[in-house]
């Protein structure tokens, strides 16, 4: 890395020093910038947090009482000597790119992010600049992802397949953005309420009160199945739950039950084994690798920085297309 970079790799995160701010620090700082409201992005402990007006109630639901600053998509503000404005990435409900410009030189930061349509959050804003830092949570050319809605149909074909055995069909999905968004692509199919695990009913709370549309759901703790009278009493149903629920007490409510995992990990067979899910589904709220290199592609930028996953697979084939990339060790976890 070079010493004027307007972004660097700290202890604390992605550091400006023209702006003297951090990108989505995994150690307290006295000032943030949130790409999105997911745990490994947004921490507690820091002075004051700059995000986007539609992020702010994910904030402040996960966060509760800070200091925040909330911007419209596109809107710019000044940082020290940086003009900062964030963009719609297309990973959950509110996220961001972060485009910095110093002294006419443009980075952007893209966060987290996905090129596929999703009814709960604006689309990806594609950007020209001049370093593009993006992240490679699927940077291999092995995931490539299917279309949403069949996969929507998939997952209603299961419910019904798990009825006729008595079963209930359990999907495991990350409680905020994935959840939401399974629930938005289900809409169309469903013909009667989806249950809920309490950790996933919250968020989806949040969501509606945003004027996120969604489908009919129902708290599997306000069913007899929760009150342990009848186990039952889901059979046949769809229940989503946070992935963390797999291994716990929870599922003693079912008598009978198939999991499901919604996630990009499910494109390789082996990992439903590995995790002994009965049925894996491929949706990521992450870009796949044909979405990777359409938006380096598109942002125009003479360098690209890789952080966040599969790194050398990406840097390898830019330097082959005459790009000249790197790599930043970041501390973000693998919420897909």
């Amino acid at each position: 890395m070079n010493s004027g970079d307007l972004v660097v790799a700290r202890p604390e995160g992605l550091y400006c020093a023209g702006g003297d701010f951090f990108i989505d620090p995994w150690r307290p700082v006295p000032r943030a910038v949130i790409t999105h409201g997911h745990g490994d992005h947004a921490r507690g402990g820091m002075g004051e947090y700059h995000t986007t007006r539609s992020g702010l109630p994910i904030l402040r639901w996960r966060l509760g009482g800070q200091r925040y600053c909330d911007y419209r998509y596109g809107e710019q503000f000044v940082l020290g000597a940086a003009r900062v404005s964030l963009h719609p990435a297309g990973h959950v409900l509110g996220s961001a790119q972060v485009r910095i410009e110093v002294d006419g030189e443009v980075w952007v930061v893209s966060g987290d992010y996905k090129r596929q349509s999703d009814p709960t959050c604006a689309p990806f804003d594609p950007l020209r600049c001049d370093v593009f830092i993006t992240e490679a949570t699927f940077g291999l050319p092995v995931y490539r992802w299917p279309d949403t809605a069949e996969v929507a149909r998939d997952i209603v074909a299961w419910r019904d397949e798990c009825a006729t055995r008595g079963e209930t069909a359990i999907l495991y999905a990350y409680a905020l953005g994935k959840a939401q968004r399974l629930l938005a692509e289900l809409a169309p199919y469903v013909d009667r309420p989806v249950y809920l695990h309490g950790a996933v009913a919250n968020g989806v709370q949040v969501y509606r009160d945003c004027g996120i549309a969604l489908p009919e759901t129902v708290a599997v703790m306000e069913t007899a199945a929760a009150r342990g009278k009848d186990r039952d009493a889901l059979a046949g149903e769809l229940v989503i739950a946070p992935p963390s629920a797999a291994s716990s007490a929870w599922l003693r409510r079912f008598r009978r039950a198939q999991q499901g995992f919604a996630s990009g990990w499910m494109r390789i067979r082996g990992n439903r084994r590995r995790r002994n899910y009965d049925r894996g589904f491929v949706v990521s709220d992450h870009a796949d690798w044909p979405a990777l290199l359409e938006t380096i592609a598109q942002s125009g930028a003479r360098r690209v920085i890789a952080t966040h996953g599969d790194t050398a697979a990406l840097v390898r084939v830019l330097g082959e297309r005459g790009i000249r990339a790197d790599t930043f060790r970041t501390d973000y976890g693998d919420e897909n």
